[in-house]
């Protein structure tokens, strides 16, 4: 049965490729590729029963196309932040370099209001679905993950350690930051790539020859990591069917379904949440019809991968070719987005199991001092966990500590992880992508003409 569960993976691979000869368009052989994924993992759900040796099986060689994917664009994200972010300091105008330093700060600023924005949306959905923590007990699985993921955040439940996580994101090793290794490596490459352009540019004042090399020696790097991003995101079609596939075969349907209201709530409030930036890009003028649209591909390619900073490339791609967003500000939009004031991870988890476990224990949410302390921890934790291994779960062991509540209900909900995990991440990559086209527009430089292009510039469509 395996062979011939592998059989049909590769048809329906085959039927993607079929597609992409016949020039059909790059967002409808997306799309089907994820519905094929949900057919094909819901099919073997019904087949061989939840948890079958046999669907682990048919996944570890479904998986190579799926994590092969995955990790061909986290391979890409480094030099595409560093390429981008560089190339964009050293060849902006004289005019526009001294908007840098606003350039960033309203984008960090912009995402941690919709984080603090997100966790008052999560504390106000509890309440409505009464979600409480009492009567729920984790078994011996999960506490045993419970132990694994408090040895790996370490001792940040109090105001100096948490300071640390944030002074962290400044890299003291920029070289060990480019590997993707520490805490904070994306956010680190960042600001390293910023101040090598800024630095650049001092040179051209008394060497400009100088100049012009490091100038075109980075914009032929740049060169070369785009047409390397294009190649990569030509096959997320296959990577979507891949994983959409492990997502539907191994959910465990029956632990989503004991804690149903939970996922109901937690979804909820995500649609609230986006319907948060829908409306921040309606109060800039400019049309989340169209913003919906072009960065649908995006979202939900960041609802199957899981995977924020994996989405960064795409994020970046449809940023600046389908949205208008120079690319200065959709490479920092999206690179501080995938580990600063995360919408998802950083502000509708942590704020809804903090009410939870609160509600549970006889604390009266909506007393002043209980839900404003709560939103600051919550927005400031999402500063210092930045791109801390672990997303949610992690953002909610900095949490809960600090705001003196027992951390034992995450345990129980590892079991429904991956379901509430793709909303999140989804919601995240959103937020970095409406943070991009509202601070475009506020420092006046959306191309709206890209923008309201139905078509886009996109180079993907017959790719």
């Amino acid at each position: 049965m395996q062979i011939l569960n592998i059989l049909i993976m590769a048809i329906l691979v085959y039927v993607l490729a079929w597609m992409q000869k016949s020039y059909k368009s790059f967002t409808n052989r997306v799309f089907t590729g994820l519905g094929l994924g949900i057919l094909f993992g819901v099919s073997m759900q019904v087949f061989y029963g939840q948890g079958s040796e046999i669907i682990s099986n048919t996944l570890q060689w479904t998986n190579i196309i799926g994590s092969g994917y995955v990790s061909l664009l986290k391979m890409i994200v480094i030099p595409l932040i560093m390429v981008s972010i560089a190339s964009s300091v050293i060849n902006a105008e004289e005019s526009e370099n001294s908007s840098i330093a606003k350039m960033s700060t309203t984008i960090i600023g912009l995402l941690l209001v919709t984080c603090g924005i997100a966790a008052l949306i999560s504390i106000f959905t509890s309440l409505v679905f009464n979600l409480s923590a009492e009567g729920l007990i984790s078994g011996a699985k999960e506490a045993a993950r419970m132990s694994y993921l408090e040895g790996k955040v370490g001792d940040v439940s109090n105001a100096s350690s948490l300071i640390n996580q944030i002074v962290g994101i400044i890299p003291d090793n920029p070289f060990k930051a480019m590997t993707g290794a520490g805490n904070n490596s994306t956010i680190g490459v960042v600001i390293f790539s910023a101040l090598v352009g800024m630095a650049t540019r001092k040179i051209k004042k008394n060497d400009k020859k100088t100049f012009e090399l490091i100038q075109n020696g980075v914009n032929a790097a740049q060169s070369v990591v785009l047409k390397l991003v294009q190649m990569v995101l030509g096959l997320t079609p296959y990577g979507v069917l891949a994983l959409m596939t492990k997502v539907c075969a191994s959910s465990n349907f029956v632990e989503i379904s004991r804690l149903g209201n939970f996922v109901v709530a937690t979804y909820v409030a995500l649609a609230l949440m986006f319907g948060v930036h829908l409306l921040m890009i309606m109060l800039c003028g400019v049309s989340p019809i169209i913003f919906l649209k072009k960065a649908w591909t995006v979202l939900t390619f960041a609802f199957t991968s899981r995977t924020s900073a994996g989405s960064i490339p795409m994020n970046i791609d449809c940023q600046t070719k389908k949205l208008g967003v120079p690319n200065s500000i959709a490479s920092m939009s999206a690179g501080i987005g995938a580990t600063v004031g995360q919408n998802g991870c950083g502000g509708v988890y942590p704020a809804m199991l903090a009410v939870m476990i609160a509600t549970a224990t006889g604390i009266n949410v909506l007393e002043p001092a209980f839900f404003v302390k709560l939103v600051i921890v919550v927005v400031i934790a999402s500063l210092g966990g930045a791109g801390i291994g672990g997303g949610a779960t992690i953002a909610a062991l900095i949490v809960l500590p600090i705001m003196g509540l027992p951390i034992e209900l995450v345990g129980l909900l590892i079991a429904i992880e991956p379901i509430l995990d793709q909303g999140r991440t989804a919601l995240n990559v959103s937020g970095a992508m409406a943070t991009g086209v509202v601070t475009a527009k506020l420092l006046g430089s959306l191309d709206k003409e890209i923008y309201n292009d139905g078509e886009g510039k996109a180079v993907l469509n017959r790719g």
